[in-house]
């Protein structure tokens, strides 16, 4: 499979660099017949940005959304979407000063040599975070799919700096994403977290945190164990978000404190069907789904552009630079990253619930003619 495709009966094509003209995707497989427009991807793309001066950078974009394939009189064709969003407000400059010296905590000396100099550095080129546009799109779509089937896609800002958000009823949880400035469940653990990043970023410097996803309503059975299984196809994609560090699901790493006793999650009859009264499992066991909410959290490393003076080497002269990061930068990049998190889960679960035929590839009968 190319390196910038994930996905077999759901492919994801991603294209375009930080900087450059624009970013955009190829979207193979989706079913005919969803009803969805450009102002559908563009009203997922606003989740991006936090309603809170400071807590995200200068760069304004507008993301207007330009279709080129596979919609037509609003609905999906069948044929691949391709669609794309230009890049307007960048400015190059901060980073033509740094060329040859590479950033400390970035991408930028692994891609010289992996590149020979020849990849795009601005902005981080195609490893900068503006690539989770594309994501977004596709997410908006795969949400839309898993709704005709009454799945839906949670996913909210569990921890930041330290500060971690407090368990709440899923109604509550529903209502206090939309209204906390950094995507948390926990209104007051939103207002600490919201101190902790305008505190790094009064300092130049940056915070990171931990994203948590869950599914509702999917059915037991859905993955292909072995290397495609649910939760390896999961973890493949989440890491291929610019800034993740790690993937857990379920208890996670603290399954390994736990002994098997307190961690299996015994089996009981509810409403006529098998459940489990606990979920350490977090939803997936042997690569494939139980039937129980599937949790994943996924650790995102603080933004390594800070205004800090750090030490770095020339490549050119092969001596020491001190150097001091310079452009518009997010002091964390967790409530960004949110929407991104919920999209990347929902691309997967769509890919997986067509192989087994659980979302048709036609929606709705023939539309009638003229």
């Amino acid at each position: 499979m190319p390196p910038n495709t994930i996905g077999s009966a759901f492919a994801l094509t991603i294209f375009g660099e930080s900087h450059g003209r624009c970013v955009g995707m190829v979207l193979d497989g989706c079913p005919a017949g969803l009803e969805v427009s450009e102002r559908d991807l563009e009203e997922s793309l606003k989740d991006r940005i936090p309603g809170v001066p400071g807590l995200s950078s200068g760069r304004v974009e507008e993301d207007r959304v330009e279709v080129l394939s596979g919609i037509f009189r609003g609905r999906t064709t069948g044929a691949p979407i391709c669609a794309l969003v230009w890049n307007r407000d960048v400015d190059d400059q901060p980073y033509l000063e740094l060329e040859g010296i590479p950033r400390p905590g970035h991408a930028d000396y692994p891609a010289y040599v992996r590149y020979g100099g020849f990849h795009d550095f601005r902005g981080g080129g195609p490893f900068s975070g503006r690539i989770t546009v594309p994501y977004i799109m596709a997410g908006s779509i795969a949400l839309k799919l898993l709704s005709h089937i009454g799945v839906e896609v949670l996913a909210y800002t569990f921890e930041i700096a330290g500060v971690k958000a407090g368990e709440k009823p899923l109604d509550e949880l529903r209502r206090n994403i939309a209204l906390s400035p950094v995507r948390c469940g926990d209104l007051e653990a939103s207002k600490l977290m919201v101190e902790k990043i305008l505190e790094a970023a009064g300092d130049g410097d940056s915070v990171g945190g931990v994203v948590e996803a869950q599914a509702l309503g999917l059915p037991p059975g859905l993955g292909d164990p072995i290397f495609n299984s649910i939760d390896s196809d999961l973890a493949r994609i989440l890491f291929s978000i610019p800034g993740v560090k790690g993937v857990e699901f379920g208890s996670g790493f603290e399954a390994s404190r736990m002994r098997g006793s307190n961690f299996n999650d015994p089996y009981v009859v509810k409403d006529g069907g098998i459940a489990a009264a606990s979920n350490n499992a977090g939803g997936i066991l042997g690569g494939l789904t139980t039937g129980m909410p599937l949790k994943v959290r996924v650790a995102f490393k603080p933004t390594p552009s800070i205004s800090k003076p750090q030490m770095s080497v020339d490549l050119r002269s092969m001596t020491p630079r001190r150097i001091k990061v310079k452009g518009r930068h997010d002091p964390c990049i967790v409530p960004k990253a949110v929407p991104v998190v919920k999209s990347t889960v929902a691309v997967v679960l769509v890919d997986h619930l067509l192989r087994l035929g659980i979302i048709p590839r036609v929606l709705g009968g023939v539309p009638r003619i003229g």
